[in-house]
């Protein structure tokens, strides 16, 4: 038998490996909220989205600990069949009241929650306005909706305007999809702006804020940052700031009873474990109860910015924009040498081009350590 599917992978991977493109997987023992190890050595990470350090707080484990010991270490089953063990609902509360809405509705993961909701709500005959940088969940639920998806320019709201003034007419429903802070640009979404766009063009407007949540808006995310702005679907996850896994989806009754039926990433899928679960509850009290700690990773990202006279950063996430893949590789490598983890992120996860280092920070960063990350990023910047 001829291995024609293996033959066709390997000619892929050759040509990935010719435009530096190709991703391997690089074992990493994160020791605490900071420190990693790689290949023997011990890393100041910034490349986690770990922004409060709480993946390794003792509350957050301990209580990950007790709801195993409680329940067990899987759901068992979908939540429609067996698999709704009591963590969930109370986590599902915590999170309206968190977020101010009706309801909630817990999902495996973000990737799982866009590319369910979106198309439980939107279909053929409908229309999907996505902000051209969005995360690619966003774009896959889209997809999957078998909706039309209409792009406008990334946080331009002149561009949406004018793409709902030419395309909402001939569509029955419309949702307009935006991260509320983009992951690789660290930027925030003037979601005030867009909210206004969407009541005037009878669109619903859909907020993913996997990198919000926990780190602006005292913690509350992007909404917060705009009283006015009416977001009919508020999705986040608890694998950044919540130090944990899973995510959730908050809307009004009506709409999360919608999903609970209907979202085939949520009927199909087993779930959420109850470790999964007991650590995000534990991880929001502690949000909700320190103001002070969810103010840290952007003061530590702008202390960054301001010492090499970068753009004033929005939110914990830093671009350090090269261009060139290898020479953003090898960036990475110099950092490494110098003790740092700072992981290059290439093409497709950012435009062609725009290869980076995503450098992200977190509250118990030390400024000391800050200062020296951006020496030696400064020179790397000064290096053509």
């Amino acid at each position: 038998m001829t291995d024609t599917l293996s033959t066709f992978a390997a000619a892929k991977l050759a040509d990935l490996d010719a435009a530096q493109l190709r991703r391997r997987l690089t074992p990493t023992h994160r020791l605490d909220g900071l420190w990693a190890e790689r290949d023997g050595r011990r890393l100041l990470s910034f490349s986690c989205n770990d922004y409060l350090n709480l993946s390794h707080h003792p509350a957050v484990i301990e209580a990950a600990v007790a709801a195993a010991n409680a329940y067990g270490a899987g759901a068992g089953a979908s939540r429609l069949v067996t698999g709704d063990h009591p963590l969930l609902g109370q986590l599902e509360a915590r999170l309206a009241a968190f977020k101010g809405t009706e309801d909630a509705c817990v999902f495996g993961s973000g990737y799982l929650a866009n590319a369910g909701l979106i198309p439980t709500v939107i279909g053929p005959g409908d229309g999907v306005f996505i902000d051209d940088l969005a995360h690619a969940c966003i774009w896959a639920g889209a997809q999957l909706s078998g909706a039309r998806i209409i792009p406008f320019a990334h946080n331009d709201v002149a561009d949406l305007a004018a793409k709902l003034g030419a395309e909402r007419a001939g569509l029955r429903h419309a949702l307009i999809a935006t991260d509320g802070v983009f992951s690789m640009d660290g930027d925030i979404a003037p979601l005030d702006r867009i909210s206004d766009l969407a009541r005037g063009h009878e669109a619903w407007l859909l907020v993913d804020d996997a990198h919000g949540l926990g780190v602006v808006g005292q913690g509350r995310g992007t909404a917060a940052l705009f009283p006015t702005a009416q977001i009919d679907l508020a999705m986040g996850t608890f694998s950044k700031a919540l130090g944990g896994y899973g995510a959730y989806v908050c809307a009004s009754g009506p709409v999360i009873d919608l999903l609970r039926t209907r979202a085939r990433t949520f009927v199909y899928s087993t779930g959420l474990p109850p470790a999964s679960a007991g650590a995000a509850l534990a991880a929001l009290e502690i949000i909700e109860g320190d103001d002070a700690l969810t103010v840290r990773p952007l003061t530590k990202a702008r202390r960054f910015t301001s010492a090499l006279g970068l753009a004033e950063a929005q939110s914990p996430i830093v671009p350090v924009i090269l261009g060139d893949a290898a020479r953003t590789l090898s960036a990475m490598q110099a950092l490494e040498a110098q003790g740092f983890l700072a992981v290059a992120i290439r093409p497709p996860t950012v435009p062609a081009g725009t290869a980076r280092l995503r450098l992200a920070f977190t509250a118990n960063h030390d400024d000391a350590d800050i200062d020296r990350l951006a020496d030696a990023v400064g020179v790397l910047m000064e290096t053509d």
